[in-house]
Formats: structure tokens, C-alpha cells, sequence
């Protein structure tokens, strides 16, 4: 069996995979994925992480909210200019 195209490392490099924040199926270029009205409003902070897809442990507070995921650390409202 021939593979007539091999993927070359820069090839995968140039396409890093995201995830959407609040339904956590991953991003594919030219398909929209559906989001929340809250979230579209600013009401609802994200759920997953866009960088792995994990579910994040969300804390939300009067304020504001953080999301911290295993692998990538903390995401706070006041970093993304939301507070």
C-alpha cells in the first residue's frame, strides 16, 4: 500500500487545533458551531478550554468569574477585559 501524500511536521504545525470555549467540539474552519445567547451576551463564562477541550472548574462570582483547566492553568474575566 502507497500513501500518495505524506504530511510533512510543518504541514500539522501550521494548524493547531482550538476548541469552542462553551460547547467544546473543536473548531473546524468554515463550520459554525453553535453558541449560547448568554454567552453571546457576555453573561456566561467559558466552560472548556480552548486550547484542549477539557471541562474547566468554573468559579463565578458577583464581580466576575475564573476557569482554571488541568493542563493550561487559569483563565480570569479580568485578563480577557470582561470585569
Amino acid at each position: 500500500m502507497t500513501i500518495p501524500h505524506e504530511l510533512n511536521r510543518s504541514e500539522v504545525v501550521d494548524f493547531p487545533e482550538r476548541y469552542n470555549p462553551f460547547t467544546g467540539r473543536r473548531v473546524v474552519p468554515g463550520v459554525d458551531d453553535a453558541v449560547p445567547a448568554a454567552a453571546l451576551l457576555g453573561l456566561e463564562p467559558p466552560r472548556f478550554c480552548e486550547e484542549c477541550g477539557r471541562r474547566m472548574i468554573v468559579q463565578v462570582s458577583p464581580d466576575g468569574w475564573w476557569a482554571k483547566c488541568s493542563r493550561h492553568g487559569v483563565t480570569d474575566s479580568t485578563a480577557l477585559g470582561l470585569r
